[in-house]
């Protein structure tokens, strides 16, 4: 009988193989120029339909074998004030539950996966959405807790004084009276004090942490439009890489919007804008849109980040095409209408030129070294709890390429990425903004991004500090505070003009996309049926200019002597710290 259910179950891994290769047909050919990156064959949909039923049989077999040894999933959700972000994150999850199945469903709960709602919200409508959502969820056969503000202090109060003290510099020193937005780094390391309980229970356990504004799909590009697709077993490969690798930490990515601020995209974002504007400039408006035959870009390369160069992407000056939206008949005014609609949307994250599409590689073989922590999509073995996100308190950006760069210096070929992006959504589609977002201000059209700006500028200042000081032994081998200032006071002068430099692009590409705008002989300025796109237009170039020119606030932030030794100070003591941070922590966990 035993020999019986091997075979059925080889059978199926076997069907569930074939259906890959007629699901994603170009692989071998994936980085080879085409009209469109690995568009789905016409037969997709109905192959992918194919393809989940084959994993849901194979899940059959294996609860039929009664002993199944893979790995359960504790997926963790920091949150932060945005009730409709997680709603459809948990509803993206339930759907993968259903659709593949892994684990097994019996008395009415999903076997193996599990949810941690990691609330940081402070309104109090926003906390009882969140608690509804995640009592619905549970209803649904997927085991959610509800891990929040009580919660959370129940966790600390379980921490002597001292240990407190100790780990400041790890969990914050939060007034426990105002215990909200501390910033998803501290968040973060406060889960980990709940997982801790967790992982003297059960070893064979894998925690997952995904941001709320992402879901379980790939974004690929087809003739028809782009599409949001369950097209990845998630829970099935990570059990199969962290079973036959030697993987402690493992990070994907994200497809669909950049995971990076709008501080570092405006400069390849203006230049697609000038795009645009000299191409539908030339076309009659009231003619069918020319905006449906362009190439959807590749953008694996990073080719939203304006400096991309410094972090090993080839840079490129060349534009992006817009790629038209609209479904159905409709004309180039109706395109440039939707066009400025969108433009607001980049100040919360979107880039409407400049997506990223899934690429399929066989997920086993796409296993590699890693070096930078997406926080919004990576999973690690209890044993990982010990890598803390660190410097939390400064709430500084880039603290998953910082923590990336401290664990590939200890763990090496422990820490690998694989080819398991998660759909990345920045905004709501109702209102075209973030629910939430610190250091976004937003005042009717006027939107100010300094204190995100401030925080990029400054998180990029510890990244490449860091880099310097692993290349030096650090963390192994201790530093004095005179190389760590030293080195802190050169990446900062260094990215000081980087950042300077990369100003007077914008404002050089402003400029021109100002005059391209405002030249009275094109048929936008000449009929008031498009007043209202124009205006849009307007709005747009009156905030890059508010955020990226001469007099903008996050500019004096970042050029701010006072602001300066603050930031300084709270870096090198953090850098200084780091191997204290590491003994007290591990010390509590121990205990």
């Amino acid at each position: 009988m035993q020999e019986n259910i091997d075979e059925l179950i080889a059978a199926s891994l076997s069907r569930i193989q074939q259906i890959e290769k007629e699901l994603w047909p170009d692989e071998k050919n994936c980085c080879e120029p085409s009209p469109l990156p690995n568009p789905l064959p016409h037969t997709g949909e109905g192959v992918l339909e194919d393809y989940q039923a084959a994993f849901r049989q194979l899940e059959k077999l294996i609860a039929s074998n009664g002993d199944d040894q893979r790995h359960e999933f504790i997926i963790v959700i920091p949150v932060a004030d945005r009730p409709q972000h997680l709603k459809s994150c948990l509803d993206s999850l339930l759907a993968l539950c259903r659709l593949f199945g892994y684990g097994g469903y019996s008395d009415g709960r999903f076997q193996k996966v599990s949810v941690i709602i990691a609330d940081d919200s402070k309104d109090a409508d926003n906390i009882a959405n969140h608690k509804i959502i995640a009592n619905e969820c549970s209803k649904q056969g997927l085991t959610t807790l509800y891990f929040g503000l009580d919660e959370q202090l129940d966790q600390m109060d379980l921490l002597s004084e001292a240990a407190k003290q100790a780990l400041s510099r790890v969990l914050g020193n939060t007034n426990m009276e105002a215990f909200y937005h501390k910033g998803p780094s501290i968040m973060r390391n406060i889960a980990y004090l709940e997982l801790n309980k967790i992982r003297s229970e059960n070893e064979n356990v894998l925690f997952y942490f995904i941001d709320s504004d992402q879901e379980f799909q790939l974004k690929v590009s087809t003739p028809a439009g782009d599409k949001n697709l369950y097209a990845c077993n998630y829970f099935y490969y990570l059990d199969q890489i962290f079973t036959h690798t030697n993987a402690s930490m493992l990070t994907g990515k994200v497809v669909g919007d950049p995971p990076v601020s709008p501080a570092v995209m405006a400069g390849n974002f203006l230049e697609d804008v000038i795009c645009f504007l000299n191409q539908i400039a030339a076309y009659d408006p009231t003619l069918t849109c020319q905006f449906h035959s362009s190439r959807q870009q590749d953008n694996d390369d990073a080719s939203y980040h304006d400096m991309a160069a410094l972090f090993g992407f080839k840079s490129s000056n060349a534009s992006c095409q817009y790629h038209c939206s609209i479904q159905g008949e409709h004309n180039n005014a109706s395109c440039f209408q939707h066009f400025s609609n969108e433009l607001s949307r980049f100040f919360y994250g979107e880039h409407p030129t400049r997506k990223t599409y899934y690429q399929h590689e066989d997920i086993l073989a796409s296993v590699r070294p890693a070096r930078t922590v997406y926080t919004g999509n990576y999973i690690f073995k209890p044993a990982a709890l010990q890598y803390f996100v660190p410097f939390a308190p400064l709430k500084l950006r880039m603290a998953g390429p910082v923590l990336g760069r401290l664990i590939k210096a200890e763990l090496r070929d422990g820490f690998v990425s694989a080819n398991l992006p998660m759909l990345h959504k920045r905004t709501v589609r109702e209102t075209g903004q973030s629910e939430f977002r610190p250091g976004i201000a937003a005042d009717t059209a006027t939107i100010d991004l300094s204190g995100e700006f401030e925080r990029q500028f400054f998180g990029d200042v510890m990244l490449f500090s860091i880099e310097k000081l692993i290349a030096m032994g650090y963390p192994r081998q201790a530093l004095s505070n005179e190389i760590i200032t030293q080195v802190v006071a050169a990446t900062h002068a260094n990215m000081l003009q980087q950042y300077y430099d990369k100003r007077l692009l914008i404002t050089a590409k402003l400029n021109t996309l100002n005059k391209l705008f405002r030249e009275k002989s094109h048929w936008w300025n000449q009929s008031a049926e498009h007043a209202e796109a124009a205006n849009n237009f307007r709005v747009f170039m009156t905030n890059i200019e508010q955020n990226f020119g001469d007099e903008s606030a996050g500019y004096r932030l970042i050029n701010s002597p006072a602001n300066k030794a603050k930031r300084h100070a709270g870096i090198i003591e953090g850098i200084a710290g780091y191997a204290e941070d590491r003994l007290s922590w591990a010390e509590m966990l121990a205990k």
